[in-house]
Formats: structure tokens, C-alpha cells, sequence
């Protein structure tokens, strides 16, 4: 009797000790909370790492291409003795100021990217732009190709295009850099220039120093079919070209600088800022007051997808003295943009950069 209650006993003991043991192995509600907040937190922490680790990666991505692009722009410079074109373009007569300004909507307007695609290791890209064909009646349509090079990592630019809506009609693909044409305007870039104008220049030409001349910037993407910006085989405004947007001194609409109009504006102007246009500028990522001007037929089929975008867009008019072609440079990067300067280095440029100082960097004829 004695032996079985002590059976009875131990297998009740060892029942009890194996439930034990399973409720011990269970979670509570309590202690799966616990364990979610956890992790929870250890997300919120890591992710924001990982991410900026990730843009750190992308933006050296974007400055590697863009010194590779610049060493392209010297390379060229240095075996034809000029600086590539701005674009190949033909120029319009303004017969208020009779002056000389850039029309690039008129002759093969090919870009300065096209002209140093053989020092980018594109040579046979290169060989199959026909220069005696406009860019949207190119046989080979070599303006569709997507250029890795030419992309920011950060930006979304691969697959998307722009649309010459011209007879013939023509596709355009975009990339992510641009080179500034003019402190002012693209249309003026031969009486205020910066580093590359239509015809070229020679680096002697350019005062201030190299190193601190601003050549090359970054430029954002909207993926839309009727908006330029990106386009890399066309000489427009925030497609291959930059302007700055700062009035000189003196400039016949500057109503400050004082005195009667000039009927006479100099090619290659020697440039002053003028103080009036501070806060007007097309700074990095500006949201205005200046916009970025596009084609006439195009801006009004997406001002509003660009402004949601922080990509604020304007018509520009006659490519003339009133044309008023200007872009700002624009990129995903938090706080500012990748540049490269005309002695093949590369920075960081502010979003915030004082208007003068960047004026001047652009400006080639400083006084």
C-alpha cells in the first residue's frame, strides 16, 4: 500500500514538475509586448542608419560620376584647346539691343554632353549622332540612350525620356548633370558667361581661377514626357544647361543701377552682381521666386506635378533678350547639391550658399 501511494505520489510529483515546466516555457501577453516594443525600437533606431548609410553611398556615387564627367570636359579641352561648346545651336539678333543671344531651339542643338561623349568612353554612341542632322531627326536616334554616367543614384532618371514634340518627332533620355552657361541666362551666355557658352572658350579666357570656377551641377528629373529637365542631348535650361538668374549691374531692366538703357550690351561683359536680385536667384532646390523655364507648350502640361515635386517650372518666352531662360540645380541629396569646379574637383554646395558668392563663382569675367 505504502509502495503505491509512494508511486502515485512521485508520478503526481513528476506530473506537476512538467506542467511547471511548459507553463514556464509559454509567453505572456505582458512579455510578448515587452518583446514587440523591443524590436520596435530597435528598428526605429537602425532604419534611419541604414538609410542614411544608403545616401551616404548614393551621394559619393553622384560625385564620383560628376568628377568623371568634369576630367571628360578637361580631356576635351585638352586636346582641341577650347572648352566644349554649351551647345550647337544657332544665335537670334535682338534688334532693341542689338545684341547676339543663344537661340537653342534653332540649328542641330546638340548638347556639350554629346560633343564629349568619346572622352566618356562613348565613342561609339558618339559615331552615331549625325551632325548634319538636327537632334530629333537623328536616323540612329542615339539621344534615347541612357547613360549610367550620367545618373544620380538618388534621382530616378533611368526610363524616363522627354518628348520633342516637333516634325520629325524625336525621344530624349534624361540624366542628372548640367553645366552653367551664364550667372544671368542661357540666352545671354555670350555677354555674361560662365564656363561653357555656345562656340566654346579657352580656359586662359576665364578669370578667377579654375579652381574656383563652378562648371558642373546636378539636376533633377520629373517623370513626365513633357518636361525638359534631364534631357542630356539638349542645350536647355535644366536639361544640360544651368543659369544663375543674377541680375549685373547696370543690367537695361535694373531699374536700381540708374541712368538710360544701353543700346549696346559688350560680348563677354565683365560681370558684377547686382545686390537687388539677392533672394531672387536660382539657388540649389529653389522653390522661387524664379523657376525653372521650360519649353512653352510643355510647362503648363506639368507646373503642377513639378510644384508637388518642389521642381517649380515656368514658360520661357521668344529666345531673345526677353527670354529669361535660367535653371536652378536640384537633387535628392539632403541640404544641397553635388558640384564640380573647371580644375576637375568636386563639393557640396548648400542650399542656403550666399547669392553673391555663387554668382561669382559661375561669373567668367569677374571684374
Amino acid at each position: 500500500m505504502t509502495l503505491e501511494l509512494d508511486a502515485q505520489t512521485t508520478g503526481q510529483t513528476a506530473n506537476s514538475r512538467l506542467a511547471i515546466h511548459r507553463e514556464s516555457r509559454a509567453f505572456t501577453l505582458v512579455e510578448l509586448l515587452v518583446v514587440v516594443a523591443i524590436v520596435a525600437v530597435l528598428v526605429a533606431i537602425l532604419l534611419p542608419a541604414i538609410q542614411g548609410a544608403r545616401e551616404s553611398a548614393r551621394l559619393r556615387q553622384c560625385a564620383n560620376n560628376m568628377r568623371q564627367l568634369s576630367l571628360a570636359v578637361l580631356n576635351y579641352e585638352s586636346l582641341r584647346k577650347t572648352l566644349p561648346p554649351a551647345g550647337i545651336v544657332k544665335l537670334k539678333t535682338d534688334d532693341t539691343y542689338q545684341i547676339d543671344v543663344v537661340n537653342p531651339f534653332a540649328g542641330i542643338r546638340f548638347s556639350w554632353i554629346v560633343e564629349v561623349l568619346p572622352f566618356m568612353e562613348e565613342q561609339s554612341l558618339f559615331d552615331k549622332f549625325d551632325h548634319k542632322k538636327q537632334i530629333n531627326a537623328q536616323p540612329q536616334t542615339p539621344q534615347e540612350t541612357s547613360l549610367a554616367s550620367l545618373l544620380c543614384p538618388s534621382d530616378e532618371a533611368a526610363g524616363r525620356h522627354y518628348e520633342i514634340r516637333e516634325t520629325p518627332f524625336a525621344v530624349c533620355a534624361k540624366g542628372n548633370y548640367a553645366a552653367f552657361a551664364s550667372p544671368f541666362h542661357i540666352d545671354l551666355q555670350l555677354q555674361f558667361p560662365g564656363a561653357l557658352i555656345v562656340g566654346g572658350q579657352r580656359i586662359g579666357q576665364i578669370s578667377g581661377g579654375v579652381s574656383q570656377t563652378l562648371l558642373l551641377s546636378e539636376v533633377r528629373t520629373l517623370d513626365h514626357v513633357n518636361d525638359q529637365r534631364g534631357a542630356w542631348a539638349l542645350p536647355l535650361a535644366g536639361a544640360s544647361l544651368l543659369a544663375f538668374d543674377m541680375h549685373p549691374a547696370g543690367w537695361p531692366w535694373d531699374h536700381s543701377a540708374g541712368g538710360a538703357p544701353p543700346t549696346q550690351i559688350a560680348y563677354r561683359s565683365a560681370y558684377q552682381p547686382n545686390l537687388d536680385s539677392i533672394g531672387k536667384t536660382q539657388r540649389p532646390n529653389g522653390l522661387g521666386p524664379n523657376k525653372d523655364t521650360l519649353v512653352a507648350p510643355d510647362c503648363a502640361k506639368v507646373s503642377t506635378q513639378a510644384a508637388a515635386a518642389q521642381m517649380p517650372c515656368t514658360a520661357n518666352k521668344d529666345p531673345a533678350v526677353t527670354g529669361y531662360m535660367s535653371a536652378a540645380p536640384r537633387s535628392l541629396h539632403a541640404g544641397g547639391v553635388n558640384t564640380a569646379y573647371l580644375d576637375g574637383h568636386v563639393s557640396f554646395l548648400e542650399n542656403e550658399v550666399d547669392d553673391v558668392v555663387m554668382a561669382l563663382a559661375i561669373s567668367v569675367t569677374d571684374q
